[in-house]
């Protein structure tokens, strides 16, 4: 995915929408004499700019970070409290500015583009003003876990998107990693003050956390950190002592920044709890409502999500029960026989650097046999290609099973489907499949590419909304099923399926943790049992879930929509209903709130019909 699940904490290369990066300075007051629709086109195009200013690394992901923007490679995002305060004050004056236009005087992409920035802004600022501990907004209520931290994204940040062809790119790249350790104490300072409100995460998230930090300590000539700079730079001919000065930036610097974010978490683990939910927070029912509506941008109760993971869970374990037993395995749960799939050796790729190769190359077969199914399905494809990439070694400790970061603006880095394959025993060939098809085609890689190459506003293309985003994802996966993939191929389905009870199972889990206040154990038993997944693997996603609410309820909320959105509009147009118009109309105008996706589709309907 979009590194969104790295994302948000995300080196993905997405703004969450005006308010998620701040500008600079305040957005320009809309002028009376413009039309409703230049006074909101001049207003985003001013949160893109001042978020550019903002975000440095964001400049640097979209591949922007040069000519005028140059000097933004050399700087690292704020990470402060006085930086935090700033963002919050913003977007309260971008929601002012928002809400000085007049809405009724706006029609077609103009309201659309309207309400998708009005959702975001007004949730985001009901919650800045509700909350002073943890990121911006909610979902993440810890500044320091296993998930959340510049320890964590700016290493991976600094070796996949920080590209070095100059000298002038490894001098940035120095600058960077001094400024890394400067972001790491203003974490420290802010999580000081989160533990001072009483916010500390649970003590499986910080000794996971510790561990993490532990392992990013080595001896410099080892350190990621350095060498991924001096083989980079060597590649390129570049002269000069490069591994030098990282190396004394990193032992001077860097360690010294981490040893202090170690020692306080340390410290702090005296009085975490094992608790796992954030209903032990301040006010923490109302932080989860509130990041469960984040989540899903929809109404829908916790009960409500919980009950639908249940009914999706029981719909599909029907479907895999069968294909199961056509495969002989008739005895046991769902579950358990998922789960004597994902231990059988002979559906693995051997664990070696060879097997590996062969691994990805299959899964380019894959994409190209896809690509050619797309035009079935689809009116418009995206022209930016898709590279399917190991994730680096240093950071797959820590890295989800598969990511997708989107191509830079320019074309000079491709879409790139990230698979982690520290351990091929977690990736059994049954599984490939269906994962492709969810980050690259035709999921996040080919919405994402639509998105960036649409005729939108700037602030607009480079946003993303997990229950749309990875609603969509999950909705391909489904999509890929439908276009035949799996004909011939019961045990790809049986992956596909399994992936499906997964996301059902997140529903369940998510809500179980934080609304119904389950056990960190409570929630394993339960993923375990509904998706066959192995008990460490279900443990990491329930240990992500425990510092990331809401979030993953995004995922099957978001396809369900998708579905019944497409069963409204094949109902309501009959024989004119499309399914490549129905995907132009949903995707074309890019990632919004659910609300507003239904608005646009019957917008659809009504075209249609006319």
């Amino acid at each position: 995915m979009l590194s969104r699940r790295d994302l948000m904490s995300s080196a993905g290369a997405a703004l969450a929408l005006a308010g998620c990066a701040a500008p600079a300075r305040s957005p320009p007051a809309p002028r009376p004499e413009a039309s409703a629709s230049v006074q909101l086109n001049r207003l985003m195009q001013a949160f893109f700019e001042e978020a550019l200013t903002d975000s440095p690394e964001t400049v640097t992901q979209l591949g922007l970070d040069k000519g005028d923007r140059a000097e933004a490679k050399s700087r690292l995002d704020d990470r402060s409290l006085g930086g935090l305060a700033y963002r919050k004050r913003l977007t309260r004056q971008q929601l002012r500015g928002l809400r000085a236009i007049d809405r009724t005087g706006l029609t077609g992409m103009d309201a659309v583009n309207y309400d998708c920035l009005m959702d975001n802004l007004s949730r985001t600022a009901e919650a800045d003003q509700r909350f002073d501990y943890g990121e911006k907004g909610v979902g993440s209520p810890y500044v320091l876990s296993q998930l959340n931290g510049a320890y964590r994204s700016v290493p991976s940040f600094l070796a996949t998107q920080h590209v070095i062809e100059t000298r002038a790119d490894v001098d940035a790249y120095l600058a960077r990693l001094e400024h890394f350790a400067e972001v790491m104490d203003q974490e420290l300072e802010r999580t000081r003050r989160d533990v001072g409100l009483g916010v500390v995460p649970p003590d499986f998230a910080i000794d996971r956390a510790l561990g993490q930090m532990r392992g990013l300590k080595t001896a410099p000539a080892r350190s990621p950190l350095v060498t991924s700079l001096a083989e980079r730079a060597a590649a390129k001919g570049i002269a000069g002592d490069v591994q030098g000065p990282a190396a004394r930036i990193y032992t001077d610097k860097v360690v010294p920044a981490l040893d202090r974010q170690i020692a306080f978490l340390q410290s702090a683990r005296a009085g975490a709890v094992h608790d796992a939910g954030v209903w032990r927070l301040p006010d923490g029912e109302g932080y989860y409502k509130l990041a469960l509506r984040a989540g899903t941008t929809t109404e829908m109760s916790a009960d409500e999500v919980h009950r639908t993971g249940l009914d999706q869970a029981r719909r599909l374990g029907e479907r895999a029960d069968l294909l199961l037993r056509g495969q002989g395995l008739s005895r046991g749960t769902v579950g358990e026989r998922l789960r004597a799939l994902f231990n059988d050796r002979k559906y693995r790729y051997p664990d070696t650097d060879a097997g590996k190769e062969a691994l990805i190359a299959d899964l380019n077969l894959r994409v190209k046999a896809m690509q050619a199914r797309l035009p079935q399905a689809f009116a418009t494809l995206p022209k930016a290609p898709v590279e399917i990439r190991r994730v680096p070694k240093f950071i797959e400790a820590g890295a989800p099973a598969g990511y997708y970061n989107q191509a830079t603006l320019d074309g000079s880095r491709p879409g790139i489907y990230w698979i982690n394959l520290r351990d091929t025993a977690e990736v059994p060939k049954w599984t490939l499949p269906t994962m492709t098809y969810h980050e690259a085609i035709p999921g996040h890689h080919l919405q994402l590419s639509l998105q960036q190459e649409a005729d939108l506003p700037m602030i607009r293309r480079m946003s993303f909304l997990s229950a749309y985003g990875e609603g969509w994802a999950l909705y391909a996966e489904q999509l890929a099923l439908e276009m035949g993939v799996y004909a011939d191929d019961p045990l790809g389905e049986l992956g596909y399926l399994q992936a499906a009870l997964f996301r059902a199972a997140r529903l369940v889990v998510d809500t179980g943790l934080h609304a119904k206040r389950w056990s960190r154990e409570e929630a394993i038993r339960t993923m375990s049992s509904i998706d066959g997944s192995l008990p460490s693997s279900a443990t990491t996603e329930v240990e992500r879930y425990c510092v990331w609410p809401g979030q993953a309820t995004s995922y099957m909320v978001g396809k369900l929509t998708w579905l019944r959105l497409r069963t409204k509009a094949r109902a309501a147009l009959g024989p004119r209903f499309d399914l490549r118009a129905f995907h132009d109309a949903g995707l074309l105008p890019g990632v919004m709130p659910l609300t507003v996706l239904e608005s646009v589709i019957d917008r659809h309907i009504a075209v249609r019909r006319a």
